[in-house]
């Protein structure tokens, strides 16, 4: 189905508006802007991802949003979900044989590592129209399968085992909805995973420490090439 959503930049990273988004314009954007590369702290996996000198991904979220085009999330492996990719790739049990949402998935970064571990089944959700397309190249090249949802599950529970969730907590009003909803999972009896440097609305005393990383990041949107990284339990 064809998504009404102009997008599109030359090398130079002047607009070009292709039109309406659909599977194929996606995935030539993608191939043509991004390289096939593997992230620094999962580096069993590989990813497309954007070249951090491409004038496009030095763009501001302000600017690509005057033209309607989203931020390009899915385009980098960000600290929250290259930590908890990590620790499902070395804790496979957590994940093994049970069915999981990857939410907020971007990359799928996250949801390759839990199917790569074992995982049942594994539903990448997402609300950006280049994710689907993001999605379903990187799961290829990683040989696993992934199903995919472009709607936003916040307040949804299909009975997933595990819901694992990296770098969400980077707005207030975000984080506000996802906190009730995280609590109606836990009681549920589902476990909720969360990939965490250290944003500013991350909900500290609801949460359980599993892991620290120190995870390479991209300079010019973290402002820092190394960002300590924690895994959490919410509960």
């Amino acid at each position: 189905m064809e998504r009404s959503v102009p997008y599109g930049w030359t090398c130079s990273g002047a607009v070009t508006v292709y039109g309406k988004l659909t599977p194929e314009r996606a995935e030539t954007f993608i191939c043509e802007n991004t390289a096939l590369v593997a992230p620094p702290h999962v580096p069993e996996l590989r990813l497309h991802l954007a070249d951090e000198s491409h004038a496009l991904w030095l763009k501001t979220e302000e600017e690509l949003d005057a033209i309607g085009l989203p931020p390009p999330f899915w385009a980098f492996a960000w600290a929250g979900g290259q930590g908890l990719a990590r620790y499902i790739l070395d804790h496979p049990q957590i994940v093994a044989g049970k069915t999981v949402l990857d939410f907020a998935s971007g990359s799928g970064l996250v949801a390759i590592a839990a199917m790569k571990s074992g995982a049942r089944e594994c539903l990448a959700a997402d609300i950006d129209p280049f994710c689907a397309t993001a999605i379903r190249l990187n799961s290829g090249v990683n040989g696993v399968k992934i199903a995919f949802a472009a709607k936003d599950q916040t307040g949804r529970d299909d009975g997933w085992d595990i819901v694992l969730a990296g770098d969400v907590f980077y707005s207030k009003p975000f984080a506000e909805s996802l906190i009730p909803w995280f609590e109606a999972l836990v009681r549920r009896g589902a476990l909720v995973l969360i990939g965490d440097p250290g944003r500013s609305y991350l909900p500290r005393q609801r949460l359980a420490e599993l892991a620290v990383y120190q995870v390479q990041v991209t300079r010019d949107l973290e402002d820092a090439e190394v960002k300590k990284t924690t895994v959490w339990r919410f509960g």
